[in-house]
């Protein structure tokens, strides 16, 4: 029997050390936390009206949390006690880090063993690794533990302070967050920069020369000795800078003709040393940016992979901000490039990168493969596959390739000089031609960042220019002129997004994905393709926190509590202490977030929610969802625009429903004012019905356009409730129909359904065990799911929705008289169909569910998300929601749990380690 037991977080990682350890130990997981700080309404009964009532949290006696063990957890927690009876050893092996410190302190408060305790961490998960840290272990870090619930006490007061605010003010149910908040308002900050930019135009010339041998191109660069402007030379309103001139079509066309007979001289030749050096190994940042870029990997994705890799022995782990590279890896690194490039592609000592983000903590390594010697992507293909394999290789080449050498070349530059003498936008022409020529290779031999955007030039590529002589003679091949629009600032990505939190210092490592994930989650950030694109929520939210709580959004202060966590966990700032300062505040601090919370005055909830979009034109967010308005000016005709008598009262605004299909760049008031159009046309009255007098009109939904008819209230009848309040006939549109062009008999049509085709005769037996014949109406009727006949019980889907008023009682009988199908019905044609996926090799194509689209490559099914459109759709967001989807793996529904046994938890103090086996203490920054 065993005699030593091992916690540590998941199952996988949990069998692999156990193969690691042999028949002493028994390895078991805690599944993640297995307790946290309850929501109010989970609080015990004699609790709530108590100080840790409204939080979870006695704010006014040193911010002590109040833990309860999950309810999912309670049998995990027994198991766990129950293996602790037979074990004469505890060691505490979770993940080391924040986290993982806590999780392994939430253990040992809640098993309260008896036996000695062993903290045992490791960074990878090999048979070496783990044998070494069994023999190596140490205290558990109670500063880390405090660093990070810290920031958990710190992340409850923001969210249960803040977000009520919202919920009065913007709409129930919101959220904010200490990191999320900031996250969405860097991605609203990059739309409004989207929003402000003006579009401008201007023209380029580019010419073809020739010294005998085979033409290259070069650009015009500068005309009469002034600049010729490139894109780069507007700005966001559209105006050139100074010292660029902007050619327009004409000016540009003329320059191209006279180049061509123009006579052309080079003016000067120049050469210098080309030098590249190798990317650092792995952040979890650069990871995901990479994942992305390179995998077509969302930043949850690639984290989901890199979880299973690490879990599974293959990498070093995955949450790090360190480039370090231990001693055995260096070797490792620079052996294998060796081995496989020869020992010109190694630098003579190891190369050692400094980590440029702020708040970088380097006690870690950096993500790399595991192990002193490195398996090669050929050695793993047989184990790993899809995914994994892709990550593992990835991992694999930026590690060998950060310890290689530099890569070297020449860079050629050539000015030519053209002759204009005549031509009326200018006399003397300079173009330019540059090219690199890649004399050694280096690193690139196995690595190259960048390259996985072929319709981008790759960066420093290599480009022959010939060899020419300063004042040679050249002849002109062609010019041509091509029109250009400057483009508004690129939209984040999640990879891009990641760079710039944590350029920012906004969150850690292990935060990224999620904090990405929850700002989609909420509503505030959609995909559109690759592209994070803003709500219109996402806009008045930001906007509050902006006015009201500059202070909490303000990208230096959130990276300020960064710094401020990180002294917690390496025991230089007092956790008590920082929270008051961060609560309450100070004079040198200024207010704390109660007082900001308490003192907020009259926040206009409608300015607040509202967008400027041009023109008379904004954008509302309501209660149910966004709309455009258009604000008519006190005293001002609508209709026509024109002043009249002041003294009238302001006319109702037109307004329209909007939704976030629309990215708020892409509306314009031209735009605003057709939604207003069509807004106006709602409720256009198609005509009388004949039978009931009653008006029949066409109305835009929220699940599309319906036809309705008209119910006229006398004013003396009470309302009517419930069963016996009269309602509408009310019939959806056909996909086919168009609401401006639906008509009174169509609508008509719609309205008589369901439509009885005609009736069959039936043998039923009765209750008294006689049989009968009765007669069975068979109807056509319009679902949610299509349309569809019914005769009783027994329902079959018909094909087209024209066929609900065609269809005859014979071809009816002859789709009864065909056996039923269980389950899926006949396959729909494809929406879309795209290339073969990247891993599993097979044709990927949109399909419309029962609960709407979704893609799949006949192996994973992933459905679409908000934002993404069937139509619009790319094969890049296609390939990348199908990993996403792959990555997260198979759905799982949990059981409902029974209550659990809620216990307060002490606050961690020195203390506690008291039970571990006094070991050197090894705290982690």
């Amino acid at each position: 029997m065993a005699s030593k037991l091992v916690i540590v977080e998941s199952p996988a990682k949990a069998k692999t050390i156990a193969g690691y350890l042999g028949p002493d130990y028994a390895v078991e997981a805690s599944v993640g936390h297995i307790r946290d700080i309850p929501t109010p309404s989970e609080m015990p009964a004699d609790m709530k009206k108590g100080p840790f009532g409204r939080f979870g949290i006695n704010i006014e006696e040193g911010f002590e949390p109040f833990y309860v063990v999950d309810p999912d957890k309670k049998k995990k927690v027994t198991e766990l006690k129950r293996l602790l009876k037979d074990a004469d050893t505890l060691y505490l092996a979770t993940d080391e880090d924040r986290e993982g410190e806590a999780i392994a302190w939430h253990l040992l408060e809640t098993l309260k063993p008896k036996i000695p305790v062993q903290r045992m961490v490791f960074h990878e998960i090999t048979k070496e690794a783990i044998q070494r840290a069994v023999e190596d272990t140490r205290e558990l870090d109670l500063d880390l533990v405090n660093a990070q619930e810290s920031r958990r006490i710190l992340d409850r007061l923001y969210g249960y302070e803040v977000s009520p605010v919202l919920w009065r003010k913007v709409k129930a149910g919101l959220s904010a967050g200490r990191v999320q908040s900031v996250a969405t308002r860097i991605v609203v900050e990059r739309e409004r920069e989207r929003m402000a930019f003006k579009v401008a135009s201007y023209w380029s010339v580019e010419g073809k020369f020739s010294t005998g041998a085979a033409p290259f191109a070069a650009r015009l660069a500068s005309l009469d000795g002034r600049k010729v402007a490139t894109g780069s030379d507007f700005d966001d309103t559209g105006a050139v800078k100074k010292d660029a001139r902007a050619l327009d079509e004409r000016a540009a066309t003329q320059v191209a003709e006279a180049t061509i007979a123009a006579a052309v001289t080079v003016s000067s030749v120049s050469e210098k040393p080309y030098t590249r050096r190798p990317y650092a190994p792995f952040t979890t940042s650069t990871l995901q940016q990479e994942a992305g870029r390179k995998l077509g990997l969302g930043s949850k994705a690639a984290m989901g992979v890199a979880q299973k890799l690490y879990e599974n022995g293959y990498i070093t782990y995955m949450r790090t901000d360190s480039t370090n590279l231990s001693s055995s890896a260096l070797a490792a690194a620079r052996g294998q490039a060796r081995d496989m490039y020869g020992a010109d592609f190694v630098p003579e000592s190891p190369r050692v990168y400094g980590k440029k983000s702020k708040n970088a903590q380097e006690a870690h390594e950096a993500i790399r493969p595991a192990g002193d010697r490195f398996r090669t992507p050929a050695q793993v293909a047989g184990e790993l596959r899809g995914d994994e394999f892709r990550l593992y290789e990835l991992i694999w080449k930026r590690t060998v390739a950060s310890q290689m050498a530099d890569a070297k070349g020449s860079t050629a530059t050539i000015r030519m000089r053209a002759d204009l003498t005549g031509c009326e936008a200018g006399e003397l022409a300079e173009y330019t031609a540059s090219g690199t020529v890649i004399t050694f290779r280096g690193f690139l031999a196995a690595y190259e960042e960048g390259t996985d955007e072929p319709a981008q030039p790759a960066k420093d590529g290599e480009a022959r220019l010939p060899k020419v002589e300063e004042g040679a003679s050249l002849d002109v091949v062609d010019a041509t002129a091509s029109g250009h629009e400057t483009s508004p600032p690129a939209r984040y990505t999640e990879a891009s997004l990641v760079k710039k939190m944590e350029e920012l210092g906004i969150g850690r490592p292990s935060t990224y994905a999620s904090t990405i994930s929850t700002i989609q989650d909420r509503g505030y950030v959609r995909k559109k393709g690759t592209a994070l694109v803003p709500t219109w929520l996402a806009f008045a939210v930001t906007r509050l926190m902006e006015v009201h709580f500059s202070r909490l959004v303000d990208y230096d202060f959130t990276a300020s509590m960064e710094v401020d966590l990180d002294e917690i966990a390496a025991g230089d700032a007092d956790r008590v202490a920082w929270l008051q300062r961060f609560y309450y505040g100070d004079e040198g601090s200024g207010p704390g977030l109660s007082g900001l919370v308490s003192d907020l005055g009259d926040i206009d909830a409608r300015a607040i929610s509202t967008i400027e979009i041009g023109d008379g034109i904004v954008v509302r967010v309501g209660r149910y969802g966004p709309y455009v308005e258009e604000v008519v000016p006190k005293g001002v005709d609508p209709a026509t625009g024109e002043v009249t008598d002041e003294t009238k009262t302001t006319p109702a605004p037109k307004r329209a429903t909007i939704t976030d299909d629309v990215a708020p760049d892409e509306l314009t008031p031209a735009m605003a004012r057709e939604f207003l159009a069509a807004a106006a046309d709602d409720g256009r009255v198609l005509g009388q019905d004949p039978e009931t007098g009653r008006d029949v009109v066409v109305k835009n939904g929220r699940y599309g356009p319906y036809v309705t008819e008209v119910l006229e209230e006398s004013a003396d009848d009470k309302p009517k409730r419930g069963k016996a309040k009269v309602k509408p006939r009310t019939a959806s549109l056909f996909k086919s129909m168009d609401p401006s062009t639906v008509d009174l008999e169509q609508a008509l049509k719609l309205l008589s359904l369901p439509r009885t085709i005609g009736t069959v005769t039936e043998t039923t037996t009765g209750e008294d065990g006689a049989e009968k014949s009765v007669e069975v109406p068979i109807t056509a009727q319009n679902g949610r799911y299509g349309p569809y006949l019914k005769k009783g019980t027994d329902s079959r889907s018909i094909e087209t929705e024209e066929q609900l008023f065609t269809m005859t009682l014979e071809e009816a009988l002859a789709i009864y008289a065909q056996p039923k199908q269980r389950g899926r019905a006949a396959a729909k044609p494809p929406l879309a169909e795209f290339g073969e996926d990247p891993v599993s090799g097979k044709k990927v194509v949109v399909k419309d569910g029962r609960f709407g689209p979704y893609v799949t490559d006949g192996e994973t099914n992933a459905t679409l998300r908000r934002g993404d459109e069937p139509e619009t759709l790319t094969a890049e967001r296609a390939y990348e929601l199908i990993a996403e989807k792959r990555a997260k793996g198979p759905t799982t529904r949990k059981k409902s749990a029974k209550k659990t046994a809620k216990k307060t938890a002490k606050k961690p103090t020195k203390s506690t380690a008291k039970k571990a086996t006094k070991k050197a203490a090894a705290k982690k920054a």
